[in-house]
């Protein structure tokens, strides 16, 4: 089964301000997860109310992050990512307190997430087959890298990533989390 390609939305400070809310951010990435839902089911997986699942997926509609589907019927309404991924640069919030706040938060949650879910791993590894744990894990890399070779770095991975992204649901197959974090050491600049 071939896998589209990834689109990327660019969030401008508005729309990461509107992101930077726990239900908010659990919604797209359950949606990107798991495909089109309705507000209820969504609510019983997010363990909320359907009421509030609502109300947050029309303001992430409100920035072109989830839209609904034509699948729904009478009342019942289905929503779908509008997109694989989204992202943002520092340079699109400088200047924004908002959106500078929104950046910090989401970054902040999306380390959180990743911590949550590599201890669920960790903690689940033994029940699976000694080939993922062989292969499901964790490196690190140190480099010297000056903004415009980690730019080009950073492209590359993604190329990469795309490459990979592109044939899915062969058997033997699951669904992975890659994670690329790229931060400098020192607390300041030399």
């Amino acid at each position: 089964m071939q896998t589209p390609p990834a689109t990327v939305l660019r969030l401008d400070p508005h729309a990461l301000t509107v992101l930077a809310h726990p239900l908010r951010s659990r919604l797209v990435t359950a949606l990107r997860t798991d495909g089109p839902a309705t507000a209820t089911t969504l609510a019983r997986a997010l363990s909320t109310n359907s009421g509030a699942t609502s109300y947050h997926l029309r303001k992430l509609a409100s920035v072109s992050l989830v839209e609904e589907t034509d699948d729904g019927h009478g009342r019942e309404r289905w929503w779908r990512a509008t997109t694989s991924s989204h992202g943002w640069n520092e340079r699109d919030v400088e200047g924004h307190p908002d959106g500078q706040a929104a950046s910090d938060w989401l970054r902040r949650h999306y380390l959180d997430w990743f911590v949550e879910n590599y201890a669920r791993w960790l903690d689940n590894q033994a029940s699976w087959p000694l080939e993922w744990r062989d292969v499901g894990g964790a490196n690190d890399y140190g480099l010297r890298l000056s903004p415009e070779r980690l730019t080009a770095f950073v492209s590359e991975f993604e190329r990469l990533v795309e490459a990979y992204r592109g044939h899915a649901g062969e058997p033997g197959e699951e669904t992975l989390q890659v994670y690329l974090y790229a931060f400098p050491l020192a607390e300041k600049p030399s």
